[in-house]
């Protein structure tokens, strides 16, 4: 399914990308626009500072970003987080807080979440795709 929306890429998507990940990056290169969170940011940032390269690794990082749009936990995406946790809560299908943080940012921009991350499934009124 060639990309054509906008798209909130996951951390694991843009590991997958640095590595090589054929689909990924064939899908990254068609997506009409791609946004990350703030919380990707720093899962990333923080795999670059633990990595036996963080410099070399933090500059890769930099000129990825320089093109991406990068979204901000504001009010109303907490207002989103809160709805979605509790709503797992109900469920009995608690998540990782950063992955309700990047979940409530997609849906309140009205994004796809591209991730490899099936639990994403657990959060209603998510659209996901696996690349």
């Amino acid at each position: 399914m060639p990309a054509t929306g906008k798209y909130l890429v996951d951390t694991n998507i843009v590991i997958g990308y640095f590595n090589g990940d054929e689909p990924i990056v064939a899908f990254l290169m068609r997506a009409k626009t791609v946004f990350l969170s703030a919380i990707v940011v720093g899962e990333l940032y923080f795999g670059a500072a633990k990595s036996g390269r963080p410099a070399a690794n933090a500059t890769m990082l930099d000129r990825f970003m320089a093109d991406r749009a990068v979204l901000s936990r504001d009010r109303e995406v907490g207002r989103e987080y809160g709805q979605i946790k509790k709503a797992l809560r109900v469920k009995g299908t608690p998540l990782p807080d950063n992955d309700i943080w990047i979940a409530a940012s997609a849906i309140h921009h009205d994004l796809t979440l591209a991730t490899r991350d099936r639990h994403f499934q657990q959060v209603e009124g998510l659209a996901t795709e696996a690349w």
